[in-house]
């Protein structure tokens, strides 16, 4: 098997190992209490975190087998893989305009992937990497905050994958950074890249687990393959010396495959509005009886005070006749 064959094989590998645990995350968060810490005692999240790491360590390994344009497309499957493994184990249907929204999402986001040359090790400076950290953390801070005070559905949805999407992809920044500080320097200055790696990936985690309650799988999921690379890709395109192939052509090129990304995008967001009313609900409360209240009985929906309280019956007295009716009587 050629090298190029082996990074396509741990690519593929890689995109449904991420499709598994992003099923099981939607899985969890469907039949999970929002605002709560269930997920963390439930092995299925484990396992979908398990998940995901195998197919981040997949990745890696296919990157040095192949080459960055090719095996970075391959990482866009995974909504495509998704779609048709939650229909299969969890019946979830999924519509026509599910898939167009896919097929759209994964096309541009492959072309415009497609489209970022090679460049030289570059590595970020201490003010590049400080001004990096604070504005992404910044911006996630400020989708988390917005998305807490919406309700849960589709947009709420959106917000917190653009978040954790953020979180990943500058997390491969950093990644990068990583690989080419412990090359040409010490681990001094590894360090502080490192903290952050396991920051922002932390925060990935727990921002796409919050992004499925009530949004269902296909919009968030998409939300988040979508913003990955198009934030890494910007980052290594202003701060680490990146460019597209083709020169002016190939950028309005980039441009168009992304805006061909984000039309399938708008349209799974659009597809998991419509199909989010038939997610399973969780129950509100952990107590024995999760059924929800019936109607009061009518006396009990009156306040206490306004109750007419029943006169007591008395029984009814004989009326005494008067003078002229016993006349009347006796002479009759």
């Amino acid at each position: 098997m050629t090298s190029l064959a082996l990074s396509v094989l741990l690519a593929l590998v890689s995109s449904v190992c991420y499709a598994a645990g992003a099923i099981l995350q939607e899985h969890v968060a469907a039949t999970t209490p929002l605002h709560t810490t269930g997920p963390l005692r439930r092995g299925s999240w484990w396992t979908a975190v398990s998940l995901n790491g195998a197919g981040a360590v997949l990745h890696v390994i296919a990157l040095a087998y192949g080459t960055l344009s090719v095996v970075q497309p391959l990482g866009a499957l995974t909504i495509v893989f998704a779609l048709p493994m939650a229909a299969m184990f969890v019946r979830r249907p999924v519509g026509a305009a599910g898939w167009r929204g896919a097929v759209l999402a994964t096309a541009g986001l492959a072309g415009l992937l497609s489209l970022t040359g090679s460049s030289r090790s570059q590595a970020l400076s201490d003010g590049e990497r400080i001004t990096l950290a604070v504005v992404t953390l910044s911006a996630i801070a400020a989708l988390a905050l917005i998305a807490r005070w919406l309700r849960p559905g589709g947009l709420r949805g959106v917000l917190l994958a653009t978040a954790a999407g953020t979180s990943f992809g500058v997390s491969s920044v950093f990644v990068k950074n990583v690989a080419v500080e412990g090359i040409w320097g010490s681990w001094a200055d590894v360090l502080p890249s490192l903290a952050m790696i396991g920051l922002l990936a932390g925060a990935g985690v727990l921002l796409s687990q919050a992004s499925y309650h009530g949004a269902g799988l296909a919009s968030p999921l998409a939300t988040a393959t979508v913003v990955n690379p198009v934030v890494a890709t910007a980052v290594g395109v202003a701060a680490l010396g990146e460019h597209f192939q083709h020169g002016t052509p190939g950028t309005l090129l980039a441009v168009l495959a992304a805006l061909v990304a984000s039309t399938g995008l708008v349209m799974l967001t659009v597809h998991g509005a419509e199909t989010g009313t038939d997610t399973v609900r969780p129950p509100e409360n952990d107590g024995p009886d999760d059924r929800p209240p019936g109607p009061p009985a009518p006396e009990a929906a009156l306040p206490r005070l306004t109750r007419r309280i029943p006169r007591p019956r008395h029984p009814a007295r004989r009326r005494t006749p008067d003078r002229g009716e016993a006349v009347l009587q006796n002479h009759g």
